[in-house]
């Protein structure tokens, strides 16, 4: 495991991941091939002690960093984190285009009847930033507490996705988490990351589900004020018919160019019939459905079913799945079969729960049912659709 504490070597400048599609806490990227989230003790304490059957089916733990608070000559905040002496090369950042793609986004999304304009100091702080470094560019509409962007989260109307070159909530996730680290702890104060690997850095056109999976969300550290919200969102929603609700996801239209974006609180808001819609367009490119892909999800969630079957103990509460495919054109091989990548990932155990973790007064017979439940129920949809049903 990689632990770097040094606050002696050249800070690395944290970016907003702009392919986060669910969650509440900010995932940042380090790297092209490398992300970064705050650290919650029983989320590490689950990749160090990762069952080996599953270490297929979850990131590549990557071991911890510190991250701090760094203020500009200016006064603007950004966050920075401690360069790992393993990463080999300078630290690369996205091209300018991505920043100069936000900036016309927040652009567009300010021009709507439903959004506050953001105010001058930050429209001029955006467009200097742009000669600066990208990731710069991406923290000055949320290094203020107060200073707020409405509309750069979708609504549940699904109102201007069209105009989106970038997913939204991975920057109302950063822009809530900056703003705490703002109001509750000094400069100074170091925090601690999880590095974890970037699933989706070698897909060109990333489309992704993220998934809420079991019948229950919340941990067994739950208050009762939270538990019971808990218990009324899964009541609400599939998670308690299916035992899986949509947290987010992205998917690219071919025929538009960009990226359609749905966040969590469209799915909440889903039938059984809407969720079935709602994957159906998961896998549909704006043109037909990629029925090439059916198969290959299908088979990985079967394998991932017997993997969770067999880890007794168990209770994946809160926990997220990610299925991830390439937007992009098939590709096809010299003797002209066709290459589809699909791949399934577990992510999120900060309320995973097992025999033998520390601090757990409350252990579990078997495997988890709620999880099982809804692996079962997404796999049968699955089939339905292939099926044309």
């Amino acid at each position: 495991m990689v632990v770097q504490n040094s606050m002696d070597t050249p800070g690395v400048p944290l970016e907003p991941f702009l392919h986060q599609v669910g969650g509440h806490l900010s995932v940042l990227k380090y790297d092209e091939y490398t992300v970064c989230k705050p650290l919650i003790s029983q989320e590490q304490r689950f990749y160090e002690s990762l069952p080996l059957a599953m270490k297929r089916f979850t990131p590549q733990y990557k071991g911890t960093i510190t991250v701090h608070l760094r203020k500009d000559s200016r006064g603007h905040l950004s966050l920075v984190a401690n360069p790992l002496k393993e990463v080999r090369g300078p630290f690369q950042v996205s091209t300018e285009s991505a920043a100069v793609a936000i900036w016309q986004t927040l652009q567009q999304t300010t021009s709507s009847s439903s959004a506050l304009p953001l105010p001058q100091w930050q429209q001029t702080q955006l467009a200097h930033s742009l000669k600066e470094s990208p990731a710069t560019a991406l923290l000055r509409s949320e290094l203020q507490p107060k200073a707020q962007v409405p509309s750069l989260v979708e609504d549940v109307n699904g109102n201007h996705t069209e105009r989106r070159s970038f997913n939204p909530w991975g920057l109302h996730c950063h822009q809530a988490h900056l703003s705490r680290l703002c109001a509750e702890y000094p400069e100074n104060k170091r925090h601690r990351f999880l590095l974890l690997e970037n699933v989706v850095s070698q897909y060109k056109h990333p489309c992704i589900l993220d998934l809420k999976m079991g019948t229950r969300q919340h941990g067994d550290d739950a208050s009762e004020e939270k538990k019971a919200r808990h218990m009324t969102k899964c009541a609400r929603s599939t998670s308690a018919c299916l035992g899986v609700r949509i947290c987010g996801m992205q998917v690219y239209q071919t025929d538009k160019k960009h990226f359609l974006f749905k966040d969590k609180y469209y799915g909440r808001k889903l039938s059984v019939e809407g969720f079935r819609q709602a994957l159906y367009q998961f896998l549909h490119d704006g043109t037909r459905l990629r029925m090439e892909l059916l198969e290959p999800i299908q088979h990985q969630l079967r394998a991932l079913l017997s993997v969770i079957r067999s880890q007794s103990s168990y209770r994946f509460y809160s926990s997220s799945l990610l299925i991830i495919y390439d937007g992009q054109e098939i590709l096809q091989t010299p003797h002209g079969s066709n290459v589809v990548k699909v791949d399934i990932r577990m992510i999120d155990f900060a309320h995973t729960t097992y025999k033998g973790s520390r601090n757990e007064h409350t252990t579990y017979d078997g495997p988890d049912p709620g999880y099982i439940f809804g692996l079962e129920n997404l796999i049968q949809i699955l089939q339905d659709i292939q099926e044309g049903e």
